[in-house]
C-alpha cells in the first residue's frame, strides 16, 4: 500500500509539468501568431515604418522577406552544441507577448 502512495507523487509532479508545458507552448504559439500579424497587417508595424502612404503589397513583401530572414536565421539553433539560454529567453519572451495579445483580445475583443 506504501508503494502506490510513493509513485502517485512524482506522477502528479510530472502532470503538472506537463500542463505548464502546454501553457508555455500555447501562449508562445499565441505570442508568434500575434507578432506576424502585428508585422503584416495593413496597420502593422511595416506599414507604419514604411508610412502610410505606402502600398499594402510592399509592406507585406517586406514584412514576408523579414520572416524569411528570421526563419534562415534561426535555422542554425537546431543543433544541441548551440542550445544557449537565448533559446529559452525567446521562447518565454514569445510566451509574454502571448499573454499580452491575449490580454488585448480579451479586453479590446481585438489586437
Amino acid at each position: 500500500m506504501q508503494n502506490n502512495v510513493i509513485k502517485v507523487k512524482p506522477e502528479s509532479y510530472s502532470l503538472l509539468q506537463e500542463g505548464f508545458s502546454f501553457v508555455v507552448i500555447a501562449l508562445a504559439v499565441t505570442g508568434i501568431g500575434g507578432t506576424i500579424y502585428k508585422v503584416i497587417s495593413p496597420e502593422g508595424w511595416v506599414a507604419q515604418a514604411f508610412g502610410r502612404s505606402a502600398s499594402a503589397g510592399a509592406a507585406a513583401l517586406g514584412s514576408l522577406l523579414m520572416i524569411a530572414a528570421l526563419a534562415w536565421f534561426s535555422r542554425g539553433w537546431n543543433s544541441p552544441r548551440y542550445h544557449n539560454r537565448f533559446s529559452d529567453l525567446l521562447v518565454y519572451g514569445f510566451a509574454a507577448a502571448g499573454l499580452a495579445y491575449l490580454a488585448m483580445f480579451l479586453s479590446k475583443g481585438t489586437f
